[in-house]
C-alpha cells in the first residue's frame, strides 16, 4: 500500500560551502548550494522540508548541517558520503553580480533515512541534475516520485561545470517534461537558446508538460506562462542591491511556498495546478518578488523568515 502524502517537501541537490570573493579582495565563507538554499528558504517560511544531498563528514559539512538545521531543514543521512564537502567560489563584480568556480564531486547515497509518507512536493535543480554520477540518480528519484508528488525544477545553470548548451539542453528538457512547475532565469535561457525570446521558450515549455513556467528577469521582475494559456508579468520591488547570491533560490522557495498555500501541491492536485487562474499566479509571483528583493538587499544567500513578510 502506498503511504499517505505527508505535509512536507523533499529537496534533492547540492549543499556546499560558498566562498564569496569581493572586488576589494575580501573573502567570506557561507553555507550554500542552489537546492540547499531553496530548502533553507522553505524552512524559514515555516515549511517542513527535508534535504537529500552529498555532504562530507568534515568540519565544512558540519557547518552546512548546522546552518540548515537552524532554519528548520532536516538533512537526510544516507549510507555513504564524500570524503570532503564541496566548495563553490562566487566572484562578485562591482554591481554585486556573481560568477562561479567549483571544487566538487556530486553523487547521492543509495539509501537514506526518510519519514514515512510521500512529500507533497519534490524539488531539484542546478548542478545536481547535470553532474554525474549523481545526475542520473536525481533523474531516477524524480521520475519515481512524480506518481505521488508535485515536481518542481530550476535549471539554475552553471556553464563552467555543464559544458556546452548542447550538452546541458537534453538534460534540462527531459526534466522540464516531467516537472509540474519550472522556474528559470532569463540568463539561463539566453545560454540555452541564444537569440530566442524568453517568453517564447516559456510558452513552448508550458505546452510540453509543466503546468506553470516562470522566467525571472532579475530587477525587471518575472513572467509566467501556464499550460492553460495564461500569461502573467509582475514587477520587482526596487531595492539597494548588496549582491545577487541566492536571489533565484529564494524566489524558487517562495514559489513552492505560494503554491503550497494555494492548495496546489501533491499529485492529487495536479489538475487543479493545471487549471490555476491568472490572479492566483500573479499573487504568488508578487510575493516571490518580495522575497527575492529582501534577499538581494543583504549579503549572501540569506532569504527572509516568514515574520519579515508581514
Amino acid at each position: 500500500m502506498t503511504p499517505p502524502t505527508a505535509d512536507r517537501a523533499l529537496v534533492i541537490g547540492e549543499a556546499l560551502i560558498d566562498v564569496v570573493a569581493r572586488p576589494d579582495g575580501s573573502r567570506a565563507e557561507h553555507p550554500g548550494g542552489s537546492p540547499a538554499n531553496v530548502a533553507l528558504g522553505l524552512g524559514r517560511l515555516g515549511r517542513r522540508v527535508d534535504l537529500l544531498t552529498w555532504l562530507g563528514q568534515d568540519a565544512a559539512g558540519d557547518l552546512v548541517r548546522e546552518h540548515l538545521r537552524g532554519s528548520g531543514v532536516t538533512v537526510l543521512e544516507g549510507n555513504r558520503s564524500p570524503l570532503r564537502t564541496p566548495v563553490a567560489t562566487a566572484h562578485l563584480d562591482a554591481t554585486g553580480t556573481a560568477s562561479y568556480e567549483f571544487d566538487l564531486k556530486w553523487d547521492l547515497p543509495e539509501t537514506w533515512d526518510e519519514d514515512a509518507g510521500d512529500p507533497l512536493v519534490v524539488h531539484t535543480g542546478s548542478i545536481a541534475t547535470v553532474l554525474q554520477p549523481g545526475g542520473a540518480a536525481v533523474a531516477s528519484i524524480v521520475g519515481r516520485r512524480r506518481e505521488t508528488s508535485t515536481i518542481t525544477y530550476d535549471p539554475n545553470l552553471r556553464p563552467v561545470l555543464m559544458g556546452s548548451p548542447a550538452h546541458a539542453l537534453p538534460v534540462v528538457e527531459a526534466l522540464v517534461r516531467v516537472a509540474d512547475v519550472v522556474k528559470v532565469s532569463d540568463e539561463d535561457l539566453a545560454w540555452l537558446h541564444p537569440g530566442v525570446a524568453p517568453a517564447e521558450i516559456a510558452e513552448e515549455w508550458s505546452r510540453s508538460g509543466p503546468s506553470l513556467v516562470v522566467v525571472t528577469h532579475g530587477g525587471e521582475g518575472a513572467f509566467a506562462s501556464t499550460s492553460a494559456g495564461a500569461r502573467i508579468s509582475v514587477e520587482a520591488p526596487s531595492v539597494q542591491v548588496a549582491d545577487t547570491v541566492g536571489a533565484g533560490d529564494s524566489f524558487m522557495g517562495g514559489l513552492i511556498d505560494g503554491l503550497w498555500s494555494a492548495g496546489l501541491l501533491g499529485a492529487d492536485r495536479r489538475q487543479a495546478l493545471a487549471d490555476v487562474d491568472a490572479a492566483t499566479v500573479e499573487a504568488v509571483l508578487e510575493r516571490c518578488a518580495r522575497i527575492a528583493a529582501i534577499t538581494v538587499s543583504r549579503a549572501g544567500a540569506n532569504p527572509p523568515r516568514l515574520a519579515e513578510l508581514g
